[in-house]
């Protein structure tokens, strides 16, 4: 078995943004069913991420400043991409995208993926929610 080289990169072209609106959109709308409008909504804001696999579109993420510190957005990985390190190395490029401040980082959670942000140092902050018919938690970065 080869290893598939994962790259993560801050989205710089519009067809680029298309790949990572089109991943975005399998695992969110088609996958979860999400609305569109709450699935797009604040891209205008944000600073993307496309990941890839071999140089296929394979996860997508963003950031954006809000009022209460950096948050961390629509981290999504592909059906066929996953367990392969592919979320991990789009939080660690996120993070390392983040201006180095003292503002609060900080996500919404899936309950499946809080696993996944508590190896970035992340912790559970306030009780589950849901949001799109979905279960989350807050979880704040702890530096």
């Amino acid at each position: 078995m080869s290893l598939n080289e994962i790259k993560v990169s801050k989205v710089s072209s519009p067809a680029d943004l298309e790949k990572a609106f089109a991943v975005r959109y399998e695992v969110f709308v088609e996958g979860q069913g999400v609305p569109v409008s709450l699935e797009m909504e604040f891209n205008g804001v944000s600073t993307h991420f496309l990941a890839t696999v071999d140089d296929i579109p394979a996860g997508a993420a963003r950031w954006r400043q809000t009022e209460n510190g950096y948050k961390l957005e629509r981290f999504a990985v592909l059906d066929k991409y996953r367990g392969q390190g592919v979320a991990q190395a789009m939080v660690k490029a996120v993070l390392a995208d983040i201006p180095d401040d003292d503002k609060p980082v900080y996500l919404n959670s899936q309950l499946q993926a809080v696993s996944l942000y508590e190896k970035f140092n992340f912790e559970k902050s306030g009780p589950e929610f849901e949001e799109a018919g979905i279960r989350h938690y807050k979880m704040v970065l702890k530096r």
